[in-house]
């Protein structure tokens, strides 16, 4: 069995953040780091090369069992992606701008979303995976 290309690295976050093209997507790629930090207590990690995680639980799928981040972001230029945080419906309804994918949810400009709901989706995901 291959092991999954997205795992841990010791790729630096800082640098990762600091060389987003995009100054807008820079910006929000540290904000985010900031809030995953606070509500979380983990540090950034880098997960493959385009994807900050934090946090590690096991997932079972066809090719096995792998650690994956709980909750994660990456900063990409199509749609800031945020990881872990779209299956609470009731928040998702207040959140603003949003589109969401099977384990994904996407922000155009995360300035354009309510930021303590966003909050409060990390945090949720966060504890749900604590219990």
């Amino acid at each position: 069995m291959a092991a999954p290309k997205t795992r841990p690295t010791d790729a630096d976050v800082t640098a990762f953040l600091d060389a987003v093209p995009d100054a807008r997507r820079r910006d929000e790629g540290h904000a985010m780091r900031a809030l995953m930090e606070r509500v979380t207590g983990e540090p950034a990690v880098m997960w493959g090369p385009t994807m900050v995680g934090f946090g590690s639980v096991p997932v079972s799928n066809a090719s096995g069992t792998n650690d994956w981040f709980v909750v994660g972001f990456s900063p990409r230029k199509g749609a800031f992606t945020v990881y872990g945080v779209n299956d609470d419906d009731r928040l998702l309804a207040d959140l603003g701008p949003h589109t969401t994918g099977v384990s994904c949810l996407y922000l155009k400009r995360v300035d354009a979303v309510d930021a303590d709901v966003l909050e409060q989706l990390v945090r949720t995901a966060w504890e749900r995976a604590a219990a």
